[in-house]
């Protein structure tokens, strides 16, 4: 049974945004590494990662609920 998850997108990685970000469907075991491809979004435009407000890596694992937020590298200065 497909689990549901939240997808929050920041700045360059908008463009990688699914339609049905706010109810993501992805089965439970999901690795983030896994859902970045699924959604199409290179590792090298990843800087950081949340799930439920708490930083995680690629290997974190989602089961359903979860709010998700990736952010790209900042540029700037």
């Amino acid at each position: 049974m497909p689990a549901i998850i939240d997808i929050k997108l920041y700045a360059t990685l908008g463009k990688f945004m699914p339609a049905s970000a706010n109810r993501y469907s992805v089965e439970p075991g999901t690795s983030l590494s896994i859902l970045l491809g699924q959604l199409g979004i290179p590792k090298e435009q990843v800087k950081l990662i949340f799930i439920n407000g708490i930083k995680a890596d690629l290997s974190a694992v989602l089961n359903g609920g979860e709010r998700v937020g990736i952010f790209p590298p900042v540029g700037g200065g």
